[in-house]
């Protein structure tokens, strides 16, 4: 069963199991607040989906609202939850991380769960994928694969972990690569974006990491257009171009939403914050393009296996959050 609530013009939508299960475990219902929409084939596409995943493994109740900007909405979008018996709720983005410090206490019986922030108070956890080291594969590989030794990345915020990964991703490929980095300041913002990739090709950089779910894919198809190398970001983007794309460094939201929910139901879910990684198999590479040398995919490969194991990265280093 399906029905429509608005609230503050934010969508709320209850997404009903099919019986009348309940979790033997802690878990009643689950709900997510997302700071754009659930229809943006990115990070918001992403959020909804493990939700999604959360209601197939425990036949529940899952709710989601849309375009929450603020603390005022959130609190209100909390409140509606609360009235349908919500005991998990996930803010899909960092911003969550500072209105739950103040939320998380006035409703004791809910645990709120956000990602990239920081964590205060007992019912309150920070998710972050280790994202260094996806961008440091990332970066290796466009540094081999480059031909001009000119390799750039869009970064959405200056505080990515992914940029400074790929960054030095590159610096390690083994040879004299140049790496070009711009930030545009929103997760969104495509004209600006597509305004920078021009610079850079200007520069000649012939392969791009666009580091951001919102403008990532108008960049990848202006990169497959002008005949130019692309990393996929979030999503495995192979779908765009199986040549132009050389890989995506893919986070798996659905697998930690449904890990988290896990672990809630089972009361080992800890406060604070919470870093996964390829190793919990939430990160990984996406498909590669049959451009890459099957040599090089085989000691990516290699790499990544041995950076599961043993928690350093082929640089003899450990990543930094």
């Amino acid at each position: 069963m399906k029905w429509l609530a608005a609230v503050m013009s934010a969508v709320l939508l209850i997404l009903s199991g099919c019986s009348s299960y309940w979790s033997d475990g802690k878990l009643e219902n689950a709900g997510i607040l997302i700071e754009d929409t659930i229809n943006d084939q990115g990070w918001g596409t992403k959020g909804y989906k493990g939700l999604l995943a959360i209601q197939e493994e425990f036949n529940n109740d899952v709710l989601y609202k849309e375009n929450i900007k603020s603390k005022e909405q959130a609190l209100e979008a909390v409140k509606e939850f609360k009235k349908n018996n919500v005991n998990l709720i996930f803010g899909h983005g960092k911003i969550y991380s500072e209105y739950f410090r103040d939320i998380a206490k006035e409703y004791p019986d809910i645990h709120f769960v956000s990602f990239n922030g920081t964590a205060e108070g007992k019912n309150v956890t920070s998710l972050t994928f280790n994202s260094y080291a996806m961008g440091f594969f990332a970066g290796m590989l466009a540094g081999k694969m480059s031909k001009t030794n000119e390799v750039g990345v869009i970064g959405a915020m200056e505080w990515q972990p992914e940029i400074r990964g790929y960054e030095d991703g590159a610096a390690f490929a083994g040879k004299k690569v140049s790496v070009h980095t711009s930030i545009v300041k929103s997760w969104s913002d495509k004209e600006k974006a597509l305004n920078i990739f021009e610079k850079l090709k200007r520069d000649k950089v012939d392969v791009i990491y666009p580091a951001g779910d919102g403008f990532a894919i108008p960049v990848i198809e202006k990169a497959k257009e002008d005949g130019l190398y692309s990393i996929g970001y979030v999503s495995d983007h192979s779908d765009i171009g199986k040549t132009a794309v050389l890989t995506s460094t893919v986070q798996h939201v659905d697998k930690l939403y449904l890990l988290t929910a896990k672990k809630f139901n089972e009361g080992k879910l800890k406060s604070g914050n919470l870093s996964f990684d390829f190793k919990e198999g939430v990160v990984a590479l996406g498909k590669f393009s049959p451009l890459v040398p099957e040599k090089m995919k085989k000691q990516l490969q290699s790499d990544i296996t041995q950076y599961k194991k043993s928690g350093k990265l082929p640089s003899g280093d450990k990543p930094t959050r």
